[in-house]
């Protein structure tokens, strides 16, 4: 093993890459959130990350290959961030933690929702998952479901059960 990697583990090494307190929550913000520029990684994400941070995390997933960085055809100022394959393989991975999450931990119903229902929608729900931000971020042919779709739906209907029950 090189001085590079503490182990040749497959968890160690995976941990090398995602197990900061960051890279996990911006490929989390490009998979479900379909967060594709700096600024909206910046300012979308509940957990508030700082700009240097977050500089550095996207510098750091496209240079171990999670995602990539490209002009963005509708604005020259801009930069798009894609998801690789290698990232995208990480959809069981999300599912998972977010169901140990639900099980474990006081999670909020609304930020929940999408966690429940990959659980619930489990393999074949993460693999139209996976098909559909193939289309998304590597150009793939555009499946027929729509999970995405799906996800957001749920989460908008939760904040609206929820508006409904305290009306401001």
């Amino acid at each position: 093993m090189t001085d590079e990697h503490r182990s040749g583990c497959p968890i160690n090494l995976t941990l090398e890459i995602l197990g900061d307190r960051w890279s996990l929550i911006v490929i989390r913000d490009l998979m479900f959130g379909n967060r594709r520029h700096f600024r909206e990684l910046l300012t979308r994400s509940e957990e508030g990350i700082a700009s240097n941070i977050l500089a550095d995390r996207l510098k750091r997933l496209s240079k171990k290959g999670l995602i990539t960085k490209a002009d963005d055809p509708s604005h020259k100022q801009k930069a798009l961030y894609s998801l690789t394959e290698m990232a995208i393989d990480l959809v069981p991975l999300f599912a998972h933690m977010g169901a140990w999450g639900r099980r474990h931990l006081p999670v909020s119903e609304e930020l929940s929702i999408r966690a429940e229902l990959l659980e619930n929608g489990g393999p074949a729900m993460w693999t139209a998952f996976m098909d559909e931000l193939r289309a998304v971020h590597l150009g793939a042919a555009p499946p027929k479901r729509s999970v995405l779709a799906e996800l957001q739906s749920a989460y908008e209907a939760v904040l609206a059960a929820k508006a409904n029950m305290h009306p401001a």
